[in-house]
Order: C-alpha cells, then sequence, then structure tokens
C-alpha cells in the first residue's frame, strides 16, 4: 500500500507543478498511468499575504495548520508544502500538526549535497531570502549560501508576485533572473537554488549559467519516495 500525499498549497502556479510532478512521475516508480493518492487544500493566496505583509508568520501557520486538519480528516499520512515562504512559519505549527510533514529547504539541501555542490546561489521571495529558511538547512549539511543582493531581491520578489504566481511569464524575468544566476556564479557558487515554487516556470538548466535545484520538483520526488517506500 502507499501513502496519501497531502499537499498544504498556497500559490497555484507552484502547488499545480508540484501536483503534476507527482502524477506524471509516479508512474516511473509505480507503472503506466499510476501514481499515490493526493488530496490537495489552499486558503486564498490573498489571506496568505495578509499574515505575510504584517509578517505575523503565527497567523501564516494556522492556516497551514487548518488546512493539515482537512488533509487529515481526508486520509493524508503527510504533508507537503509547495510554497518555500511560508515554510517560516512551520516552527510555529509542527508541535500541533495532526501529521509529520516534509520540509522543501531540508530535501533541497539534502540533495545538493548528494550531488557534491559546495557554494548554492538562493533566489526567492523577498522574505523567503530574508529568512533563516534556507540558511539553517544549508549549514546543517556544510554548505554555503550567497543570497541576492537588496536590490536584486526587490526585482526578484516584484517578478514573482506581479507576475510568476499570475502565471505570466516575461522574456525580460528571464533574462534578470539570468544576470542575477551569473552574478552568483561569478562569487563562486556552483548551483542555484530555484526558492520560489513558480521560478521552475522559466528558468532550468537549460537557460541558466549555473545547475538549477528546482525545489518544486525535488519535494514533490521526495513525497513520492515517500509514499511508495
Amino acid at each position: 500500500m502507499t501513502q496519501h500525499i497531502g499537499i498544504v498549497a498556497c500559490s497555484a502556479e507552484g502547488a499545480a507543478l508540484c501536483y503534476k510532478t507527482i502524477c506524471v512521475e509516479g508512474a516511473q516508480l509505480m507503472g503506466a498511468h499510476a501514481h499515490p493518492e493526493v488530496s490537495m487544500h489552499t486558503f486564498p493566496l490573498s489571506e496568505y499575504m495578509e499574515f505575510i505583509y504584517r509578517d505575523d508568520w503565527r497567523g501564516v501557520g494556522e492556516l497551514m495548520l487548518a488546512s493539515a486538519h482537512k488533509l487529515a480528516k481526508a486520509g493524508a499520512d503527510f504533508l507537503i508544502c509547495p510554497d518555500n515562504t511560508i515554510h517560516q512559519a512551520l516552527p510555529h505549527l509542527l508541535d500541533h500538526s495532526p501529521l509529520p510533514w516534509l520540509h522543501i529547504a531540508g530535501e533541497v539541501a539534502e540533495y545538493a549535497r548528494e550531488k557534491g555542490f559546495k557554494r548554492l546561489g538562493l533566489t526567492g521571495t523577498q522574505w523567503l531570502v530574508d529568512s533563516a529558511v534556507y540558511p539553517d538547512k544549508l549549514a546543517a549539511r556544510g554548505l554555503e549560501l550567497v543570497r541576492p543582493n537588496p536590490a536584486e531581491r526587490k526585482e526578484i520578489n516584484r517578478i514573482i508576485m506581479d507576475e510568476l504566481v499570475y502565471g505570466v511569464f516575461k522574456p525580460d524575468a528571464v533574462a534578470y533572473f539570468h544576470h542575477v544566476m551569473k552574478r552568483m556564479k561569478d562569487e563562486g557558487c556552483d548551483a542555484v537554488v530555484l526558492g520560489c515554487t513558480e521560478i521552475p516556470l522559466i528558468m532550468n538548466d537549460a537557460n541558466s549559467p549555473l545547475p538549477t535545484l528546482d525545489s518544486t520538483r525535488l519535494l514533490a520526488r521526495a513525497a513520492l519516495r515517500r509514499a511508495v517506500a
């Protein structure tokens, strides 16, 4: 018997990519057209943003916890959240969660360690890159981190929140991410974390100057492995 995956979703584009990855790549582990049972719950992104704009991560955690309880009632065995930013709220809810969670930054960090990367660039929302979500997980595995500079953080955040979460993908956005990643390469990075689950919709190994660590798909694949183990 496979385990039932519960997805605590936040923004639509990233959650959809995570869900699709589980369903499509499940067949590689389970056979044609097969994948584990999956349930998803999400509150409107606007409700999350009300708390995020106030820097109220306990409030964010309460939304995530409410989703967790709904998914537990639906029969999920464990939970994932395909949104890097709101992982800041996990410490506020884990002791009260009805189910265990996989941590997106932990999965990325473990994959980077296994691949032999040493110094990672980080891209994502301003709230994510300002946080300890990735530094803590990377440092625990002996990995170094390079963040965007303040101007880059602001522009990347604008691209994510004004374009990517709405499914708007512009050549100028690709060019900007390429510019930031090239600077990170020049600073000694040997890979870059796509630390917003929408960034893989425009950036990948084919158009990045650095190998990419796709947080969305790495989390989905970790969930698949756990579900079929």
